[in-house]
């Protein structure tokens, strides 16, 4: 961990991180989206193709062909939406901050509380930083900021 971040730190990055992580859930629901359509393009392209020619093989060739030129688009467009949420995983590690969650929005900042390290809490949703948990523990065993010793 090269920076370490305060509560009032943490809580002034969030308005710029928490317009990261709404975009990356996004665009993680349209990749899911892109990835269910090219596998269902791509088996009605190999039925195609096992399908026997007849008289109509001029006409199956061109939607075959059209077939997989939808493919290449939409395989390029998720290679795009692969390409923007790098960007913005990148740039909330430029920040400092450690993602763990893209569903959830899930980050925590690094922290020092008398001389050892922790993590500060934070999911998408909630208004600002609350919670802290030890480096071992994951988001089930954060504690409220209360609790802070």
């Amino acid at each position: 961990m090269s920076r370490f971040f305060d509560i009032d730190a943490a809580n002034a990055a969030l308005p710029e991180v928490r317009g990261i992580l709404a975009l990356l859930r996004d665009q993680r629901f349209e990749l899911i989206r892109l990835r269910d359509e090219v596998l269902e393009r791509q088996s009605a392209v190999e039925a195609a193709a096992e399908a026997p020619a007849g008289g109509a093989a001029a006409g199956s060739a061109r939607r075959a062909q059209a077939a997989v030129a939808e493919l290449r688009r939409l395989r390029l467009r998720m290679q795009g939406v692969i390409d923007q949420m790098q960007a913005g995983v990148a740039r909330i590690d430029e920040l400092g901050i450690t993602l763990r969650d893209i569903e959830t929005g899930l980050i925590d900042f690094p922290a020092l509380v008398t001389g050892r390290q922790v993590w500060l809490c934070w999911r998408l949703g909630e208004d600002e930083v609350g919670w802290w948990h030890e480096l071992s523990t994951g988001v089930a065993g954060r504690r409220s900021l209360a609790d802070l010793e």
